[in-house]
């Protein structure tokens, strides 16, 4: 990579990709993919192992040539024009790159100096970045004394040095704890107040919704889906109606009572006993008007009725007939719940 140019040609797009295919042998990791991120936007690129993600990144960060298609990033093409296109990108990988026999203040030094920064602007570039990054105490050790978060932070300090316009995180918070991994989120949010494009792949669903403000969904090399992320729970069908009674004694007699009224096509409800709720699962605006009608003629105090549309991980598995990776699920992805008038 080298310094952005800022004289990069004008682009309707961050990043578009067209009919973009690659093959590995007889695998098709690339299926025709077609892709548009907006300007100061971050796209979620979602999938499960071997979707073809990762793929995805190394064509649009020249690494390795598509059999066919075409992709422009910050205008310029990624066959034709690659020494360009290197200009105004940066990539972090699944996992750290840094040189860990460096210390990190030498690790940014060195990668500013190859990226044709001066001795003052890379030396200037440098310190700025660990402040940034929280690794200025830490910056004359060397890389391998270093924590996973802190080798992860430097590694996205090493890819912001020239500036890029566009940047590719490829599963950045792969094997992070929570707490290293909500730094990193902030950095993200940080780089796109600042300006920065980001593509990210991802298997977190929390991460998706922290970060993306819309969303692709690959599987088998092709485009399943796209869309903001309240639109693909929307395609995916069905709310659930959370009704949680003033009095929790009531909680499991109204889930009874819920059950026999045979509304047509009515789920069986569940209890969610730790919130005090009665959790029914509806299809339709007239399950929704039954239900909250019956729940009103029971007399029945309720403190509270809410809905609540599919997780992005239920969105997921009705995609893809997958779960996002098992050791990504350890915090639940957000919902979304809207007040239901009673």
């Amino acid at each position: 990579m080298k310094r952005s140019d800022r004289n990069a040609p004008a682009a309707e797009g961050a990043v578009t990709v067209r009919g973009l295919v690659k093959h590995y042998g007889e695998t098709k990791a690339l299926d025709g993919v077609d892709l548009d991120v907006r300007p100061g936007t971050v796209m979620g690129v979602l999938g499960p192992n071997g979707a073809g993600k990762t793929t995805l990144v190394r064509v649009l960060s020249t690494l390795i040539t598509p059999d066919s298609g075409e992709a422009r990033v910050a205008g310029y093409d990624v066959v034709r024009q690659p020494r360009q296109l290197r200009r105004v990108i940066g990539l972090t990988g699944q996992y750290a790159s840094v040189d860990e026999k460096l210390p990190g203040w030498e690790n940014l030094y060195l990668i500013g100096r190859l990226l044709d920064l001066s001795r003052k602007e890379a030396r200037a570039r440098a310190d700025e970045l660990l402040e940034r990054f929280s690794l200025t105490e830490a910056a004359r050790r060397p890389a391998a004394t270093y924590s996973g978060g802190m080798r992860r932070r430097l590694d996205l300090a090493a890819s912001m040095i020239g500036r890029p316009a566009v940047l590719y995180l490829d599963e950045p918070t792969t094997g992070l704890d929570p707490r290293t991994r909500n730094e990193v989120w902030d950095e993200v949010k940080s780089m796109v107040g600042d300006g920065v494009t980001v593509l990210l792949t991802t298997q977190y669903m929390e991460e998706a919704e922290q970060l993306a403000s819309e969303l692709t969904v690959v599987d088998r090399g092709r485009v399943i889906a796209r869309g903001g992320i309240e639109e693909l729970k929307a395609r995916v069908g069905g709310r659930t109606l959370r009704v949680r009674p003033a009095d929790p004694a009531q909680t499991r007699p109204l889930a009874a009572f819920l059950d026999e009224l045979g509304i047509t096509g009515l789920a069986s409800s569940t209890v969610d006993d730790g919130a005090g709720a009665v959790l029914v699962p509806i299809l339709s605006d007239e399950q929704l008007t039954a239900v909250v009608g019956a729940v009103t003629a029971r007399g029945v105090t309720i403190a509270s009725i809410t809905t609540e549309l599919p997780s992005l991980d239920e969105v997921f598995l009705s995609l893809t007939g997958h779960h996002a990776s098992g050791d990504q699920q350890d915090a639940p992805a957000a919902e979304t719940r809207e007040e239901v008038a009673v």
